[in-house]
């Protein structure tokens, strides 16, 4: 059993064997569904002191099955104002895109199958990346049109919010992306986890450095917005505003039930497992065993390095569930500055300090010239450091800062009533006040009709 050779080795596999591989695909997606879901439930139980599923199966196993199978078997409710082929579409699209994005994730190297060779993918393109990044894009589409399509204010706001939410940071996490092509000098998928295989030596002002092949070591800066913009572009928490309980009842997907429901459900996980399985194969080394490993000779051939690959995308899934029962919600707008504000300039930077370095590495440039070019970054990294807007202290609060209770102005956020009272309507009828006998002018005397006052 040797390691795949590249885009060579696709394009010669028989079809029923293409066809048993698009089936495996298929139901490896479907079972790590079935499970992520038991497993998200057992670590936030966990984290929450409680046992989570626990009953039907041994240790709950069977639960995301019977939820599966509850959902099938439930009413359809449409409503009456919706359209019903885009209602129908749009939970489609968003499963297809999230099926298709897999394909050309590596899960080993090439080995024999009933007397055949061939790599464990499906395919392989010298663009596949994109393939990703393209399926991802495609899928937006299915989350807007479902909250157009529903007839509903909320659904409507949900699928607008989760537009300019996945846009802003696929920006982020296709820049982190372009740290990888830089260094391992293409887009295929097989040839990025081969350029990992191999301790990486670096020759750095004239001294050679050695460090781990593993780009999430090498690239750590494009690693970590990677992943945070990949948390933002799967709709979890704590960027799940699109479908935000609190505000918008259950987001883009308010209006559905039953088996769409359930297509939007599955879409969202699998689009966590295959944002996971690309970061395992961009970043985490793909299929080869990590170190110490790597010290047995037998570790990455076989069919051993399918189990390497699922073990790094579980890490990869805690961190998810981790991060779902540690963080709040953010706020839509501190949202939106995290990623237009601080990932994206942070990693154009990083581009361009990675670029600096890759070109001060030829052996070609002089000694004035890897100066000047050094001196050059340095002068940058001082100008933006020196010119970098200091964070603004907020002013104390003297009583209210505006008539109608907002923070920050009439241009900031409304303020609840502090004394937790509901301030008066402005529509309600004045109170009636009871009269005295100032406001009568009578002190007890009678008056012109003798009447007594």
């Amino acid at each position: 059993m040797t390691q795949a050779d590249g885009l060579a080795d696709f394009g010669h596999d028989p079809w029923w064997l293409i066809l048993a591989k698009v089936l495996a695909v298929f139901v490896f997606l479907l079972l790590m569904t079935i499970f992520a879901i038991w497993y998200e439930r057992r670590v936030v139980g966990r984290m929450q002191v409680r046992p989570g599923p626990n009953r039907n199966g041994p240790f709950g196993l069977l639960q995301s099955l019977a939820d599966g199978l509850k959902l099938i078997f439930k009413e359809e409710i449409i409503p009456r104002t919706a359209d019903r082929v885009v209602y129908f579409l749009a939970p489609v699209i968003s499963g297809v895109c999230a099926f298709t994005a897999f394909a050309v994730i590596p899960f080993g190297p090439t080995v024999s199958i009933f007397g055949h060779r061939s790599p464990l993918q499906l395919a392989d393109l010298p663009v596949a990346v994109l393939v990703v990044l393209a399926c991802s894009s495609i899928g937006v589409y299915g989350i807007v049109l479902a909250g157009w399509a529903s007839g509903s204010t909320y659904p409507l706001l949900g699928a607008l919010r989760s537009s300019a939410q996945m846009i802003s940071y696929e920006v982020a996490m296709g820049l982190s992306i372009v740290a990888v092509f830089m260094t391992a000098g293409t887009m295929s998928t097989s040839e990025i986890v081969a350029a990992q295989a191999d301790a990486q030596r670096l020759v750095l002002f004239g001294q050679e450095i050695t460090i781990p092949g593993w780009y999430a070591v090498l690239l750590i800066p494009s690693f970590l917005i990677y992943f945070i913009s990949a948390v933002g572009e799967t709709n979890r928490a704590p960027f799940d505003l699109p479908e935000a309980e609190s505000e918008l009842v259950g987001g883009f997907h308010t209006e559905y039930s039953s088996m769409k429901f359930m297509m939007f459900y599955l879409a969202e996980y699998i689009n966590m497992i295959t944002i996971s399985g690309l970061c395992v194969t961009l970043f985490l080394g793909g299929w080869h065993a990590p170190w110490p490993l790597t010290l047995w000779s037998g570790a990455n051939s076989g069919w051993l390095p399918l189990v390497w690959f699922t073990a790094k995308l579980l890490l990869l899934l805690f961190v998810f569930v981790w991060l779902r029962g540690t963080l709040p919600r953010l706020r839509y707008d501190q949202f939106m500055r995290l990623g237009w504000k601080v990932l994206l300039p942070v990693n154009l930077a990083w581009i361009v300090m990675l670029a600096g370095i890759k070109v001060i590495q030829r052996e070609s440039l002089d000694g004035s010239v890897r100066t000047t070019i050094i001196a050059g970054v340095a002068v940058v990294l001082l100008l933006v450091v020196t010119l970098w807007p200091a964070a603004k202290e907020p002013e104390p609060m003297l009583g209210m800062p505006d008539p109608a209770g907002r923070i920050g102005g009439a241009d900031g956020f409304p303020l609840p009533p502090l004394d937790l009272q509901v301030p008066p309507s402005p529509r309600a009828m004045p109170t009636p006040v009871p009269a005295t006998a100032a406001d009568t002018g009578s002190d007890g005397a009678e008056d012109s009709t003798g009447e007594e006052a």
